[in-house]
């Protein structure tokens, strides 16, 4: 399975720009992010939210340079949030490694059939929780967490986390060297 065509929305630094605001609008689509490249992509639910903010992207931010030592190009922190959200919550994170990407849209997730309605805690539509390896645009390996479902009334945390990724990556190293 192929990651499906789509065009971020992003905000890029711009210092010519000056003043306090030094970004302007950047599209980045999938063919750029994934093209010829092997990335680490979690997607969570939501920017400054208490799973996503205290484990889930700041063990990849800690785990980012065994990712590279193991051929990885990028690692994508992805979620249903606009640029300025992201920029803000990398910032507040101290996350300067792995790159946020904003799915404002939900695009993106709903391609990728992991678009849920969150309505049940004020959120709207996001992102379900996941983990993905991608070689080239190619999926080849997903970690879904379990109860997939619209207003679930949990948060599952169990599969998509750095270290579950960075332990199925050591035993394809593995397996490739042997």
């Amino acid at each position: 399975m192929r990651v499906p065509h789509t065009v971020f929305k992003t905000r890029v630094r711009n210092e010519a720009l000056g003043g306090p605001n030094p970004f302007e609008w950047k599209d980045l689509s999938t063919a750029e992010l994934f093209g010829g490249r092997k990335v680490v992509v979690f997607a969570l639910p939501g920017a400054f939210t208490p799973t996503c903010s205290t484990s889930h992207l700041p063990r990849y931010e800690e785990l980012y340079e065994e990712y590279q030592a193991l051929g990885v190009d990028a690692v994508v922190c992805l979620s249903v949030n606009d640029a300025f959200v992201m920029y803000q919550w990398g910032k507040s994170q101290g996350a300067d490694k792995v790159f946020l990407l904003p799915d404002g849209n939900g695009e993106f997730s709903r391609k990728m059939g992991m678009l849920v309605d969150k309505s049940n805690l004020g959120f709207g539509m996001r992102s379900w929780r996941y983990s993905m390896y991608v070689e080239d645009g190619e999926i080849k390996k997903m970690f879904v967490e379990p109860g997939y479902d619209d207003n679930c009334p949990t948060d599952p945390f169990e599969v998509s986390d750095a270290d579950t990724m960075l332990t199925w990556l050591r035993g394809r190293a593995a397996q490739a060297a042997a």
